[in-house]
């Protein structure tokens, strides 16, 4: 019986820090790669790794077992690419001679996740998860905050936010309540975290080149950006106002209704300005209109009726506004509203229509498309 001991190095600190190619198969080719390692970096738990996968081959070889101890790792920026290495890897040491089973050695969660990989082409007894001892204790404790202090990235996510929340805390516990403080300060944490957790620092960071390509490049579409920004911003002042000038005991929902139904054509509008300049940039660039494109303004008128009869209704129902009049027939709440809802399905079935009779483009393709930006505009122009 021959038992396989593989150390699972996904994220490619041996290829990284030692300067090794792997597959590495062998007990004197693993003792020597923890040798390099160590002298590359002590402080990895990638040694520790190395030196289990060496302890388990040599128990087993001493309870009577043939064991042949092999280090396979990941590679490249993602991990797919990461996992499909270690695939091509464990392939190689499979072909090279046959395993009755394997016993698995890993250091963190993230090689974990490759254990149903290799089960799926060699039975897998058992999974050896290493835990470095000194990282239980209060003893480290002073090398992990100098080791966090010294990622600048860590300092800028983290202690930046909690340095400003403490320096804001006095002034606010000294002219508001104890009360207001914590929770201005719990706000801004709050906002610091979501700001860094959902990426927006990096649009940010990247708006001013994508804005100046777009300015250089002559994209319409920055025009009407900016005009359905303002459109935006007119929607919501009106929408605002005539919340405002609603009746207070009508209560804040049909408030919130006035709003809606105020703000929606100028919003829809705005929508639709946007989507119109992307259009042109299409019809500019002479290769072909995109199905996305086409739609997006039947969408948008589509969605707007509904908010607009939605609102409408519960208006007149429970503002007292007066009835829809059209082509001298008055309709009822309920019949004014299967009217929007009627009109936008068929304004969301016309589009649909025009953009299958202008482009030959399917679902598939469009989904296949999709993830090659960050942002929509550039994913279809690398998809194309």
């Amino acid at each position: 019986m021959t038992t396989l001991v593989l150390c699972v190095d996904r994220s490619n600190d041996v290829g990284r820090k030692a300067g090794v190619a792997t597959p590495v198969v062998g007990w004197e080719a693993v003792r020597s790669l923890v040798t390099d390692l160590g002298l590359s970096d002590p402080e990895d738990a990638g040694v520790n790794s190395l030196l289990e996968s060496l302890r388990v081959a040599r128990d087993l070889s001493d309870e009577g077992e043939e064991a042949v101890v092999a280090v396979v790792s990941g590679d490249g920026d993602s991990a797919v690419r990461a996992d499909r290495a270690l695939a091509r890897q464990l392939d190689e040491v499979l072909a090279a001679r046959s395993y009755d089973s394997a016993v698995v050695v890993i250091d963190s969660a993230a090689d974990e996740r490759a254990v149903p990989m290799i089960e799926s082409r060699l039975p897998v007894d058992a999974v050896d998860r290493v835990v470095v001892r000194q990282a239980r204790d209060l003893e480290s404790t002073y090398y992990l905050l100098k080791q966090f202090m010294a990622d600048e990235e860590l300092r800028e996510t983290v202690l930046v936010p909690i340095g400003i929340g403490l320096l804001i805390l006095p002034p606010l516990l000294v002219y508001f309540s104890p009360a207001i403080a914590v929770a201005a300060v719990a706000t801004l944490l709050g906002a610091a975290l979501l700001y860094y957790g959902l990426g927006i620092d990096e649009i940010v960071e990247s708006f001013p080149e994508r804005a100046r390509e777009a300015l250089y490049s002559g994209q319409v579409s920055v025009v009407t950006y900016v005009a359905g920004l303002g459109l935006s911003v007119v929607g919501v002042f009106l929408g605002l106002l005539e919340a405002s000038d609603s009746d207070p005991a009508a209560g804040e929902f049909v408030a919130a209704m006035s709003f809606v139904y105020a703000a929606v054509p100028w919003l829809a509008l705005a929508a639709l300005t946007a989507s119109f300049g992307r259009l042109l940039d299409e019809l500019i660039r002479d290769e072909g209109v995109r199905t996305p494109y086409l739609n997006l303004p039947f969408g948008v008128l589509a969605v707007g009726l509904l908010f607009r009869g939605f609102a409408g209704f519960f208006l007149e129902r429970e503002a007292g506004w007066d009835a829809l009049r059209l082509f001298g027939h008055t309709f009822t709440a309920s019949e004014r509203l299967a009217v929007f809802v009627v009109g936008s399905i068929l304004l969301a079935l016309v589009g649909v229509r025009v953009a299958a009779s202008v482009t030959d483009e399917t679902l598939d393709d469009v989904i296949e498309e999709a993830p090659s930006g960050p942002a929509g505009d550039t994913g279809g122009e690398s998809g194309r």
